[in-house]
């Protein structure tokens, strides 16, 4: 059943991916000169929990259109990334390309690797921003990255904050008139139907039909706070940090809106 869940969100982020990032990037080779030109500014806020990356092999988990990745090899990492799409796959290969970077893409549903991607030599799993909801099970999901990392690797976890996901609504486009209210139910376990993340830069999607907005919708199960930590600390993953942040729109000032996590494989 999960499996199937996987299936279908793999699909809807193989659908136009691709265009999405060309919308909103421009095409790899236009793309890759702002990432040329300060790779380490292109991985902030999370270069303050990396460190030095040169020699280093590190896997980038979702990596969606690999300009992370880019920019981590372009610092001297030996950088793979394992994504569901197609389509991200197709950008990023030719964002690397266009960098003159060697960046390995997996395109495999994490949760069903083959036994020869599970080396247990990765030195950093990286990962960041709206990765976690789409796992049904974190424990499952933390145990694959602890087999990819060698002992002493380290976790480097950027994700929305749950309050800002699960529980605040936020309306009014000025101070004025700002409101923040209670609407969600933090502890809720069902799963959520939403829009895709890239396809806000699709403009043909502004005024679609419901049944055309269909294939660029997938299923998530948003967990909380305590929900993600503890399975980081089940799956044999020492946590040296949790950095909760603010949001940075000065109207919504004093509510997080996402939290970083420094962990080490035991």
């Amino acid at each position: 059943m999960d499996q199937d869940r996987r299936i279908r969100n793999g699909q809807a982020w193989s659908n136009s991916s691709y265009t999405a990032w060309v919308n909103r990037f421009g095409v790899p080779e236009k793309a890759v000169s702002r990432i040329l030109k300060d790779p380490k500014r292109r991985l902030q806020p999370l270069d303050q929990y990396i460190g030095e990356v040169s020699g280093k092999k590190i896997v980038n988990l979702l990596g969606s259109h690999g300009s992370k990745a880019v920019a981590l090899s372009l610092l001297g990492a030996e950088t793979t990334v394992i994504d569901i799409s197609d389509s991200n796959a197709a950008y990023a290969r030719e964002l690397a390309a266009a960098a003159n970077v060697d960046v390995r893409y997996v395109v495999e549903d994490i949760l069903n690797l083959p036994e020869s991607e599970m080396t247990g030599d990765y030195d950093m799993a990286f990962m960041e921003n709206g990765i976690l909801h789409y796992f049904a099970d974190l424990n499952e999901y933390f145990s694959v990255v602890t087999g990819l990392l060698k002992k002493g690797g380290t976790l480097i976890l950027q994700d929305f904050h749950p309050v800002s996901t699960k529980l605040i609504e936020s309306q009014g486009k000025s101070q004025a008139v700002r409101k923040h209210k209670v609407s969600g139910d933090y502890f809720s376990k069902e799963l959520v139907t939403t829009d895709v993340a890239y396809s806000k830069f699709l403009p043909e999607l502004q005024y679609a039909t419901s049944e055309e907005r269909a294939p660029f919708q997938v299923q998530i199960r948003q967990w909380t706070l305590g929900e993600i930590i503890t399975a980081i600390g089940s799956a044999g993953l020492w946590i040296k940090q949790l950095v909760e942040e603010p949001h940075p729109d000065e109207l919504d000032r004093g509510i997080p809106k996402s939290f970083i996590i420094a962990a080490e494989k035991l």
